[in-house]
């Protein structure tokens, strides 16, 4: 309940009818009182957060091997964040609200080392095999750079990875992948430095049915 103060022209504290009162810096005010507002999603809001729930959902099943990889992009957020934006403006597909992650454009590296060349990737008794062509001397790849394997399973919502699977001139590595036997995975390379202070865009490299 509000309270008018010197009768109808004096200040009024409080809420009379539409109008509340109050005292800033010791001048009265007035102001009418808002309204009751019903809150309802748009459909661009509905679309938003339908695809913040699927990105979000995808780089948190890979969060340690995000911080290693986007270190050079988490300027003023975190790693997992900066992967976050880049996916999902780059990596969605579908119409709502039937959205999907767009694998072959998805990162889960990024960064100006160089890749391998000519990556590729099969299945075999629960094992991934990745190959490709030692390019160590193109650029800043250093054969000592290290491979980063990532398996990503849409089905169980879950990655298992290996951020030091081999060194570039190796040109070979294997993820263990059994965990996943029976389900399809999306999988990927990327490479990082040594020390761990560059790193590569990763390169997709195939849908996969583990056997």
């Amino acid at each position: 309940m509000g309270r008018i103060y010197k009768g109808i022209l004096g200040p009024v504290s409080g809420t009379v009818g539409v109008v509340t009162g109050g005292i800033w810096k010791t001048i009265p005010y007035l102001r009418s009182r808002p309204g009751k507002r019903k809150r309802t999603s748009t459909v661009d809001q509905i679309d938003q957060q339908l695809k913040f729930a699927l990105v979000m959902g995808f780089v948190q099943t890979m969060v340690d091997v995000l911080q290693l990889t986007f270190k050079k992009y988490a300027n003023k957020m975190s790693e997992v964040n900066a992967a976050f934006s880049y996916n999902y403006h780059n990596a969605i597909t579908g119409t709502t609200p039937d959205y999907v992650i767009d694998y072959p454009n998805a990162l889960v590296s990024r960064g100006e080392l160089p890749n391998a060349t000519a990556p590729a990737a099969t299945v075999t008794s629960g094992t991934i095999h990745y190959t490709w062509t030692d390019n160590s001397g193109s650029g800043s790849a250093l054969a000592t750079d290290e491979a980063v394997l990532v398996a990503y399973c849409p089905e169980l919502n879950a990655t298992i990875f290996n951020s030091a699977a081999a060194a570039r001139s190796a040109a070979a590595a294997t993820l263990n992948v059994a965990a996943f036997t029976g389900k399809t995975v999306q999988t990927w390379i990327a490479f990082l430095s040594e020390d761990g202070s560059a790193s590569s865009n990763s390169t997709f490299t195939g849908e996969l049915t583990v056997s």
